[in-house]
């Protein structure tokens, strides 16, 4: 095992030269990168890599140095980003590289971090982005057709790949100039819509690829999910698990360009969750059968700012159960067990790319080896027990291993294990949304007051209907984008209905009401008569039948038409849009059907409201805000604003609007996001998760019958100490008087280790790792100290973070021996074994359970044991 540590340091400070040594201020030392059929080739040396995948839009420019350095911390070698067209040129020819959408600056930051970066252009993203990543305007450009053999498409799609290519180029981002920038993609799952395209869409292929190639950024391309990608293209692999992809070429390497490790989520959905005992098993079973690159995605999924969240109806929140969660904290255990999990890989990585392919063992009927070998006795192996639920002990080169259900075990050394998928040893946080007393208020207020955001509002009544000048006539239903250009959410469509005395006498005669039917809408539509809201309704191309009212003589119906995020997937996004479909139809009348499809609508685009800026700073007077009252509640389509100071201290803050409808919301001129207090429902979602088998996006769900979405992040930077500006347009009658400020934070860590798990990874190359115990390892958020350890036990200890509690062995001086090591510390680890806690039940396995209280730091400088 010595010689093995050697080569492997050995190995490593060769590796670092590559990486981290290469850094000159904010820029590597210039490299070339290839590859061949086993790995990314970076100045001449194959690499296993693990990327994060962060999107920059989704986090604001103060949060991503941090979020670069936790996905670093976390062992990754590469982050990875789409890049969102529709952010940098919002109006075709102008182009936008500031704030969240400065790309140039966020390569840079993960460049001057020691990281590399796979930029993946695209440029349609689908990411649940608003309509995929294109701009709406794209689709006014006459005889386009998105995504194929199309020349007004290919022109428009050419001109911003190269904008994207020549700026990198410009700033000398490419790795060949000394920049982060390892690999390019074009495309984006073209796959899986290219059979609706025949040969054009064969021949699309083709084109981006020689297109892309054809710009000389120097690195290689990737496209994902393209079987047909030309030899000079990877292809990779999407999905819950790539350990079975193959590549359409023995000369490519295997490139696992998502990884899943949660899913997104839908208004009135349940929330999603990926076991991380699940997804470290896949990442070790890809690395295992021969894979070199692969990218969580997301690795940070943050937030859907503005109306860029797509769908239709997805939530702001972009989460995606990542191991560093929508505000920058970390996801634990998730965070903490792939960092161990890439610790461990890399100690594989001598072997791995020494080796051209693994010499497969069956060890039994669902288990067996991947074994690496290179030069100089250097040798890895991966153990794997596919089976669901049985642990097995199996042979391997003489010794004996067990190996829990659906894990991988990982042998740096081709003898000692130094990981399993399925053993977690890194720390549980538990995450708390909490009052934070403002930066007005003094320290000692109560924790039960109610953190109001405000107690005095004003308000200001958006009109139904026409409002402006900017309203015009037309004898047809029109598409719903085609009008707005999704410059807003909002259309009115208006008309005027005619009832006469005999309509009337009908209705009264036969007890029957009229109805207006709508053969297809989506996603919202309000429907309001003489200015009165007599119903509404929601889907994604549904049917409406809606009971009306008239009275004799004219009537005014006006329909309010919302979208809530355009289609982000699927073929032929140009003929996407929204509003209505087909026929709308009053029934009932006298004379029968009255079909107003092609009777003259007035439309109005938007809201007064957004005309007037009512979100800007700069108070608009003549907007004629008055002060709400309680009696003015609740109140449809009603502006509402307020002043409030920021919550103390540095933790992320959100916003409840659990006491509110559907809207949108800003704060200081910020547009944070669409909110919506849509329920999910109550059945399925699990009590217990069972991290064996297959994963997919319906298993281990939560918050059933729960608002999807109440919390809403206002970065800190968008903030001021006080008088923040925080204005809202609420559609169905919320009451903002209960809307709270909070703050986000981790006010409990846990532990639980048995003496039979391993040292920590990183102890590896210690001269005894052999003889090392496993530890508990407990740290706080940066700026917090363990201030008391709420549970502790040595023994046989039961439950979970949330409920531990002592079992038949316990050693009484648990909590004592614990409490001296780390309160007052940022973290603290300690060994599990008699020798620390004296042996409370002889020839029985323990386990150390550790619960600890976090609580804002005393002191800047943290200690550590």
């Amino acid at each position: 095992m010595q010689h093995g540590i050697l080569i492997w340091l050995q190995w490593l400070a060769m590796a670092l030269t590559v990486t981290i040594g290469m850094v000159t201020g904010e820029y590597f030392k210039p490299f070339n990168v290839s590859y061949d059929h086993r790995a990314l080739i970076i100045d001449g040396q194959r690499r296993m890599l693990v990327s994060a995948g962060i999107h920059y839009p989704r986090a604001t420019p103060e949060m991503w140095p941090d979020l670069i350095a936790k996905s670093k911390d976390g062992g990754a070698d590469v982050v990875q980003t789409y890049v969102f067209w529709s952010g940098h040129e919002p109006v075709k020819g102008q182009y936008n590289f500031e704030g969240r959408y400065d790309l140039v600056k966020f390569v840079k930051l993960v460049g001057s971090s020691g990281l590399y970066l796979h930029l993946r252009i695209g440029p349609y993203v689908c990411a649940e982005w608003n309509f995929g990543g294109f701009p709406v305007w794209l689709r006014d450009i006459p005889g386009i057709v998105f995504r194929t053999d199309n020349a007004p498409f290919k022109e428009e799609m050419q001109r911003f790949v190269k904008k994207i290519v020549d700026l990198m180029r410009e700033e000398s981002l490419f790795s060949w100039q000394g920049g982060p920038i390892i690999m390019l993609q074009i495309e984006n799952e073209y796959g899986n819509i290219e059979g609706s395209f025949g040969q054009k869409g064969k021949a699309y292929v083709k084109w981006a690829a020689e297109m892309a190639v054809g710009l000389g950024a120097g690195v290689p391309w990737v496209m994902c999910k393209q079987t047909d990608a030309p030899e000079y293209i990877i292809d990779a692999c999407n999905g819950y698990y790539c350990d079975g992809f193959k590549p359409n070429s023995n000369k490519k390497p295997i490139f696992w360009t998502e990884n899943w490790d949660g899913w997104y989520t839908n208004w009135g959905g349940r929330l999603p969750h990926r076991p991380v005992e699940d997804l470290a098993f896949a990442v070790a079973r890809f690395y295992q059968r021969g894979g070199s690159f692969q990218n969580y995605y997301m690795f940070f999924g943050g937030t859907n700012f503005g109306k860029t969240s797509g769908g239709p109806n997805i939530i702001t929140s972009y989460d995606y159960d990542a191991p560093i969660d929508e505000y920058g904290l970390l996801s634990q255990p998730k965070w903490g067990h792939l960092k161990d999990l890439h610790a461990a890989i890399k100690l594989c990585e001598p072997a791995l790319v020494a080796a051209e392919s693994a010499q497969y063992i069956k060890l039994g009927s669902m288990q067996e080896a991947h074994v690496y070998r290179g030069n100089k006795s250097i040798c890895s192996a991966f153990l794997a027990n596919i089976d669901e639920h049985k642990t097995i002990t199996v042979q391997f080169l003489g010794q004996s291993y067990t190996l829990p259900p659906w894990s991988v075990s990982i042998l740096p050394d081709c003898k000692n294990t130094v990981f399993n998928t399925a053993k977690i040893g890194a720390q549980t946080s538990s995450k708390v949304v909490d009052f934070e007393p403002t930066l007005s208020e003094p320290l000692m207020i109560k924790k039960e007051v109610v953190p109001l955001v405000s107690e005095s509002w004003m308000t200001f009544k958006e009109p139904i209907g026409v409002w402006g000048d900017g309203n015009f006539t037309l004898k047809d239903i029109l598409e719903h984008l085609n009008v707005t250009k999704d410059r807003s959410d909002y259309l009115w469509y208006i008309t005027r209905i005619y009832v006469s005395d005999e309509d009337v006498e009908h209705w009264e005669e036969n007890t029957i009401s009229p109805s207006l039917v709508i053969d297809k809408m989506r996603d919202v539509v309000r429907i309001f008569i003489n200015g009165k809201l007599i119903g509404s309704a929601r889907g994604d191309w549904v049917k409406v039948v809606q009971k009306v009212q008239f009275k004799q003589g004219y009537n005014d119906l006006m329909l309010l038409s919302e979208t809530v995020g355009l289609q982000n997937y699927g073929a032929f996004l140009e003929k996407d849009g929204g509003g209505f479909k087909g026929q709308i139809t009053l029934t009932g009348f006298k004379n029968g059907d009255v079909n107003i499809t092609h009777v003259p609508w007035t439309y109005q685009v938007g809201l007064k409201g957004e005309f007037l800026k009512l979100y800007a700073t700069d108070d608009n007077q003549s907007s004629e805000w008055t002060n709400l009252t309680d009696d003015q509640l609740p109140s449809t389509l009603t502006w509402y604003k307020t002043y409030f100071d920021s919550p103390g201290g540095k933790d992320p803050v959100v916003l409840d609007f659990s006491s509110m409808g559907k809207g949108e919301a800003w704060v200081n001129g910020h547009h944070i996001g669409r909110y919506w207090t849509l329920v999910s429902p109550k059945d399925g979602c699990q009590e217990t998760c069972d991290y064996r088998g297959a994963y997919d996006s319906d298993k281990c769900n939560t918050n059933c019958g729960n608002p999807t979405q109440i919390w809403y992040h206002v970065p800190r930077s968008w903030l001021h100490p006080s008088d923040n500006l925080l204005v809202l347009f609420e559609e169905t009658g919320g009451n903002p008087f209960k809307i709270s400020v909070k703050t986000v934070s981790v006010k409990t860590v846990c532990g639980k280790v048995s003496e039979d798990n391993y040292p920590p990874v990183e102890m590896w190359a210690h001269p005894n790792y052999i003889k090392m115990k496993p530890v508990v390892q407990l740290k706080c958020e940066d700026g917090y100290e363990i201030d008391s350890i709420e549970f502790a036990s040595y023994g046989t200890p039961q439950g979970t973070c949330q409920a531990f509690s002592t079992g038949n062995c316990h050693a009484p001086n648990s909590s004592a021996i614990l409490s001296k090591v780390c309160e007052g510390k940022n973290r603290c680890k300690i060994e599990v074994s008699n020798s620390v806690f004296g042996d409370p039940c002889p020839w029985t396995v323990k386990t150390l359970a550790v619960k600890a209280r976090c609580k804002p730091s005393s002191s800047s400088s943290y200690s550590d044991i």
